[in-house]
């Protein structure tokens, strides 16, 4: 058989599995409908519905109204995907720009077969064979750039199964320039969003809540990062990239979804800041308030709206408690022990510099602000330029 007979032979093969897929799908999502509907144990969703039985949240079919959009369909972006599929959230935005490529196997979503396809594509095939009730919405494009930013934004504010502004953005990206992206749009549209990474040594993650006023938003502060307790120097190698553990993406997916339920759903309390470091099982939490002077203007707008809504809401009643006095048993001396109130002076220290929860750190130092920045002034006089001109040839 020559080459060219044995590609044609190829191509009918596939062509054939993706008839067979197609046939199969559509007997799955045939059942599916008819159970959709029923919390009984034939009903792949009962599990998650049984929540509701069990008093974890109010009502879990809840879940079907909400949209959320996930920017980023790489290692931790596609299980997140497929793990709110699974969930049976009601509308998936999907927005990359990259094809699946044979190094991507290691994660724990795409196929060989799908080598090739842009990512958004293999990702809304396999996941509306997993639950066809969901609704899936595919972007492939570069969110960085000036015409698909504002499609990007457009669809933020307009992409819900109400066509109103979706419940919440995922970013899941791998570079800083589109982090900075995600987090203009989400600033000028007061949208709340959570913001992941891996550590390019995949021993380390996080996941970071972000609600535009409240906290500080990604340009607030040199970003956060899990140290690693290794040699950082060993990182950088020429030639080598980032590396890529499944079970990483996996669990930092899994912290995500999760804080992306709460959030949703309403139960339990939700993670502003939430650090991984796998060499020594250690989940850092913190949370940051945002920067008086971040150097994004939309930041600076929503936290001077939300200081006004905090300072309209009406002041509740506080009921004096009595303190009671400490009794000491056997205390001749007369000593008595009493809480020091560093508060004021602790909220004065963090304005300045934010502290930081123990096995955080910042990713770089901010550079210091120039002397205009700093609100110095300069002295100007009356003379002309002839006459500086004619000081500076007698130099």
């Amino acid at each position: 058989m020559s080459v060219e007979e044995l590609k044609n032979r190829v191509r009918e093969l596939e062509e054939e599995l993706k008839r067979l897929k197609r046939n199969e799908s559509g007997v799955v999502r045939e059942k599916i409908a008819q159970m959709s509907g029923e919390v009984v144990d034939s009903n792949p969703y009962s599990r998650l519905m049984a929540l509701k039985r069990m008093g974890i949240v109010e009502d879990y079919e809840k879940i079907r109204t909400h949209t959320v959009a996930v920017v980023g369909v790489g290692g931790v972006g596609s299980v997140t995907a497929e793990m709110l599929t699974r969930c049976g959230i009601g509308k998936l935005l999907l927005f990359d720009y990259d094809k699946v490529e044979l190094a991507n196997m290691n994660r724990l979503f795409f196929q060989p077969h799908q080598a090739g396809l842009s990512k958004v594509e293999a990702a809304a095939h396999t996941l509306q064979f997993i639950n066809p009730d969901v609704t899936f919405e595919t972007h492939n494009y570069n969110i960085t750039t000036v015409d698909n930013f504002d499609h990007f934004m457009g669809r933020i504010k307009n992409g819900s199964l109400t066509e109103g502004p979706v419940d919440l953005v995922l970013s899941c990206v791998d570079n800083f320039e589109a982090r900075m992206a995600v987090n203009r749009a989400c600033n000028e549209l007061g949208q709340k969003w959570f913001e992941s990474g891996v550590s390019e040594n995949a021993v380390s993650g996080h996941i970071q809540f972000l609600i535009p006023g409240e906290t500080a938003c990604f340009d607030c502060a040199p970003p956060l990062i899990v140290a690693s307790q290794i040699d950082e120097r060993t990182l950088k190698r020429e030639g080598v990239c980032a590396a890529s553990l499944p079970t990483t993406m996996g669990i930092v997916a899994g912290l995500l979804v999760q804080n992306v339920l709460k959030y949703l759903l309403s139960f339990g309390q939700v993670s502003y800041y939430l650090g991984y470091n796998a060499l020594v099982d250690f989940f850092p939490t913190m949370t940051m308030r945002p920067n008086p002077h971040c150097d994004d203007n939309w930041c600076r707008k929503r936290q001077a709206e939300y200081t006004e809504k905090k300072a309209n809401q009406p002041v509740e009643e506080k009921k004096e408690e009595k303190e009671e006095e400490v009794v000491h048993e056997d205390n001749d001396w007369g000593i008595c022990l009493v809480d020091d109130d560093a508060g004021a002076a602790s909220e004065a220290a963090s304005a300045q510099a934010p502290s930081l929860a123990d096995g955080i750190t910042f990713a770089y130092e901010r550079p210091a602000p120039t002397s205009a920045e700093a609100g110095d002034t300069v002295e100007v006089d009356d003379t002309s330029l002839e006459e500086l001109m004619a000081k500076m040839k007698e130099i």
